[in-house]
């Protein structure tokens, strides 16, 4: 336990540090600890952040639904009575990616669902720019531009105040507005670097690309299919294709029917709740695999979990359209190394049930990003001034410790690339 002299505040980095996955941090001041964000690591394996005692933890702030972020704090309710601080639309989202994650997860898991259902009972809806009060810290929250109900958190102690970006996008998106970044005074900045050493094609150029390409392949009599995160990219790509006028079938499948059912209740929290109503309205919903057989074979789009090719029903549309040239597979989710989906764009090969396949189907990839770029994130760090103490994390080691680098020699700024269990004072 860690004890806290005078007005200082110490942050500890627990995982998402040099790595994508199980991010979270604590913050603790002399009379309260909040953590940010408790994570999960997705991979062959499951990965968790350190541990923390539930009864030294005062608060949790949950800033978006991604598993990543989000998918370990059920163990905080197995006895303890933690409050999570977020807005509602984030809470219903992760109750249903949790649920997903318990219900498919090949490996032992430390919580079981009565303890994510204990979870929401101590939900504390926060919307954004409402500041509350725990203990002796202050909590904003401020939109991320990330996914639906995305925030960005800033935690102040004793004058002292610290931005947590969480996973942000400074850009309009058909989906949502940019990031808030009226920041104020910042005195630590902790920042994301998941696209740290890229540059972002520009929005406008990357929608009119998918939009031609997809047209060309479903006029030639193809079937596209859209391997989509349940949660953000599927809606994005809905939206797109009614915001240019799409005027052939577009199906929709798994998870992302069930988020899409909690996201039509929410509209504050899109940039143009009525292009999101129009783009369901005018979608096929999958039933049953009748359905998805029939979608199969006739021209048209099909968006479905998961992004990355790593299961859900997106394998069942892969070993049905890859085969024939004349239609494609269009992927606009980030894939990580080493995921199906990095292997298809590198291969042209894909496995099902252990047989690896050649793919016919056209393979595409499109820069849909809901993260800040290069550009975006060494302007964010310039934004907060040159007193304040930058933190990268939530990004490939080379990414983190080159953005760092970058900070300090062309702007100036003390920047560090921390490790996990390290702790600085503030």
């Amino acid at each position: 336990m860690t004890v806290i002299i005078g007005n200082s505040v110490k942050i500890k980095f627990l995982g998402g540090t040099l790595e994508v996955g199980r991010s979270a941090v604590a913050i603790k001041s002399r009379e309260t600890q909040l953590l940010i964000d408790y994570g999960i690591m997705i991979g062959f394996e499951p990965g968790f952040p350190m541990h923390v005692p539930p009864n030294e933890v005062d608060g949790i702030v949950l800033t978006h639904s991604h598993l990543d972020h989000s998918g370990t704090i059920p163990i905080f309710h197995i006895r303890g009575k933690v409050p999570v601080y977020g807005t509602p639309l984030s809470f219903e989202l992760t109750k249903l990616l949790i649920t997903d994650l318990i219900h498919i997860s090949g490996y032992y898991l430390p919580f079981e669902y009565i303890d994510l259902q204990t979870m929401m009972d101590y939900c504390v809806n926060t919307n954004y720019r409402e500041p509350k009060k725990i203990g002796d810290l202050t909590l904003e929250l401020l939109e991320s531009g990330h996914i639906p109900g995305g925030a960005q958190a800033i935690v102040e102690s004793n004058g002292k105040r610290v931005l947590y970006t969480s996973d942000f996008n400074s850009s309009n998106t058909g989906l949502l507005r940019g990031a808030d970044q009226d920041y104020g005074n910042i005195d630590v900045l902790i920042m994301e670097s998941t696209y740290a050493s890229e540059e972002h094609v520009d929005r406008k150029t990357v929608e009119q690309r998918f939009i031609n390409r997809v047209v060309e392949i479903v006029e030639r009599g193809g079937t596209v299919l859209v391997p989509a995160f349940s949660v953000g990219r599927s809606q994005e790509i809905l939206c797109i294709l009614k915001k240019y006028q799409f005027k052939y079938s577009v199906t929709v499948d798994g998870m992302a029917k069930d988020a899409n059912n909690i996201l039509i209740r929410y509209p504050k929290y899109l940039r143009d709740g009525e292009l999101f109503k129009a783009a369901l309205n005018s979608a096929n919903w999958i039933r049953g695999w009748r359905d998805r057989r029939l979608a199969t074979k006739k021209p048209g789009v099909i968006i479905s979990p998961a992004g990355m090719l790593r299961g859900g029903n997106a394998i069942f549309y892969m070993n049905n359209i890859s085969r024939k040239r004349e239609n494609a597979i269009f992927l606009v989710s980030y894939q990580v190394p080493n995921s199906p989906g990095r292997k298809l764009l590198d291969t042209g090969k894909f496995i099902i049930r252990g047989k690896t396949m050649k793919v016919n189907a056209e393979v595409d990839t499109f820069d849909f990003t809901s993260h800040c770029g290069r550009k975006q994130l060494l302007k964010t760090a310039e934004q907060v001034g040159e007193d304040a103490k930058i933190f990268l994390m939530h990004g490939a080691e080379e990414n983190c410790q080159r953005l760092a680098e970058e900070i300090k020699t062309e702007l100036g700024l003390n920047a560090i690339s921390p490790s996990t269990g390290d702790v600085y004072e503030i």
